[in-house]
């Protein structure tokens, strides 16, 4: 009898053992089965288009499109390239219906006049934070962000100078004066170009509005021939087509480094303008989610670091993201006041155009 009941314990053993090793490779266990509830998860792409108004160098315009397209696999980018006065021009023509989702780059004095003409949308973006200093590089009401900063300058050709000897490259606003550059200085129309525009404003801020009226007289008496683009300028005068270029600074190290253009950059003595290139998403965009993917990224050290490798040398906006050229915005810079420049833009361009230089044939 006694050993008939330790037979019976060792086989209740056994069956128990059995069952708890079915049950644990029958039953699922929590932790294998059951997501993690903090972890956040990612958006639903449903746009598969982005149509981008695209103001810097079409070298650039065409890079970040690659770039954010390797970023956004599904979303295919379209742009079209304007310079910043045309841009201005088309999106108010465009205000019922648009045409574009976001517009990129160019001086923030047209985005101010955009505003005020009512075809941005304000978008509170996540990457403001990423701002150096937002106080300068986004607009109160969130209807635009700056994404790179740069100053103006001149671009005189060297061939030009050695075969005038005792003639120096300009360094200041009023050396553009001088006889010896009569019908030798180029620069965009501040109708077509945010670049002249920065120029035309700088003047007035530097020497006052009656002052500045008259100089900018005498000093369209100098030029040559008005571009349509604002970088155009250092191209043509790198090709001898003239003397000096009023253009941003990273146009000129742009043909200098990358086309071999005889050119040296120097700044006006009393102070020059500068541009914060910003960013703006239009009012009725088609494909809004694109384009606050777009904003969004255009406010990271990853997007902006991509400039030099496009030959575009601006500043960046944000943290993280290294300037390519420091020294170019070591100039001594004038306190350019964008808002007034934005707000009196359309009446100082009209000024300009019916006074003293209308915008006909402009140069290509």
């Amino acid at each position: 009898m006694k050993q008939m009941n330790q037979k019976i314990r060792m086989a209740v053993v056994l069956l128990v053992t059995l069952s708890i090793l079915l049950t644990a490779c029958t039953t699922p266990t929590t932790v294998a089965t059951t997501a993690p509830t903090d972890v956040p998860k990612e958006p639903v792409i449903t746009d598969t288009e982005l149509s981008v108004l695209c103001t810097p160098q079409e070298e650039w315009c065409a890079g970040m499109k690659v770039e954010f397209e390797k970023k956004y696999t599904g979303i295919t980018v379209s742009y079209v390239r304007m310079s910043a006065g045309e841009a201005l021009a088309r999106l108010q023509a465009e205000k019922d219906n648009p045409s574009f989702d976001i517009w990129w780059g160019g001086p923030i004095d047209s985005f101010i006049a955009a505003k005020e003409a009512g075809v941005l949308q304000a978008y509170d973006s996540p990457n403001y934070a990423n701002l150096i200093d937002p106080s300068k590089t986004k607009d109160p009401d969130n209807t635009w962000a700056g994404v790179y900063m740069g100053s103006l300058g001149f671009a005189t050709n060297t061939n030009w100078l050695e075969a005038h000897p005792g003639v120096e490259a300009p360094t200041s606003w009023d050396d553009l004066l001088k006889p010896e550059f009569t019908g030798q200085v180029m620069v965009a129309h501040p109708s077509t170009s945010g670049t002249s525009y920065t120029a035309l404003a700088t003047i007035l801020q530097l020497k006052g509005e009656e002052a500045g009226w008259e100089y900018l007289k005498k000093y369209a008496a100098q030029v040559s021939q008005y571009t349509k683009s604002g970088a155009a300028p250092a191209k043509f005068v790198g090709l001898g087509e003239g003397a000096v270029a009023i253009v941003f600074s990273h146009d000129t190290v742009n043909e200098i480094e990358n086309n071999q253009a005889p050119l040296v950059l120097t700044f006006p003595k009393e102070g020059t303008g500068y541009e914060i290139g910003g960013m703006a998403i239009i009012n009725g965009a088609k494909h809004l989610q694109a384009a606050k993917l777009w904003f969004d990224w255009a406010l990271t050290a990853e997007a902006q670091s991509l400039g030099p490798k496009y030959k575009a040398y601006q500043a960046p906006t944000v943290t993280g993201a290294v300037a390519s050229r420091p020294e170019l915005m070591e100039a001594k810079l004038i306190n350019y006041d964008f808002t007034w420049a934005g707000t009196n833009k359309k009446t100082f361009v009209d000024k300009f155009t019916n006074e003293i230089a209308n915008a006909d044939n402009l140069k290509q």
